[in-house]
């Protein structure tokens, strides 16, 4: 068993539940129009479902306004139907026959604590994988040191290089939960 590269493999399996999170949270909505918020949306076209950056060109004209020009223009309705039925986003899109516009409504007070709520729990989704990736690398200490390939000094070593990895992540996950509740709660 090589512990010589634990901690930078622990770092980049850390990072990439950050990045997952990170992703997570670009797609909820915050009364400003934000072409992430479709990355999650899948639309029927061909016979498979794709996701809609691969059937349109997706921007953002106005602050209030989404605009999806479809590459082909027979997926205008799937791509409307796809979003109309993605009830997380909550979106009325509209076409009109070459392009589908979606106004970004206000949100409403309830919406805004609905969606820090969903913050709130994939925080809280995010920090269960960082904790199993933790009691992972910590295992791996632990039975290096069972079976004597390490000695007592550097599984110590290495069980604080983990904890300190680890706190590093919790703090950056609580700050974008924090800024992100800050973004939708804020009028």
């Amino acid at each position: 068993m090589d512990l010589s590269g634990l901690t930078n493999d622990t770092k980049t399996k850390l990072s990439i539940a950050f990045d997952k999170f990170s992703d997570s949270l670009k797609g909820l909505r915050t009364g400003r129009a934000n072409a992430s918020i479709l990355d999650g949306v899948m639309v029927e076209a061909y016979g498979t479902n794709m996701p809609l950056k691969q059937v349109g060109n997706v921007i953002v004209p106005e602050a209030q306004l989404i605009q999806i020009t479809p590459f082909d223009p027979s997926n205008l309705e799937a791509i409307s139907t796809a979003i109309r039925n993605d009830t997380n986003l909550g979106l009325n899109p509209s076409d009109d026959g070459r392009v589908v516009r979606i106004p970004i409504p206000p949100l409403t007070e309830e919406r805004r604590k609905d969606l820090a709520k969903q913050v709130g729990a994939k925080q809280e989704e995010c920090m269960i994988s960082l904790r199993n990736i933790r009691h992972e690398a910590l295992d791996t200490v632990d039975k290096a040191k069972k079976d004597k390939q390490i000695g007592e000094d550097e599984a110590s070593r290495l069980s604080s290089q983990v904890e300190d990895l680890m706190n590093e992540f919790r703090t950056k996950i609580e700050s974008a939960s924090k800024e992100k509740e800050q973004e939708i709660l804020t009028l």
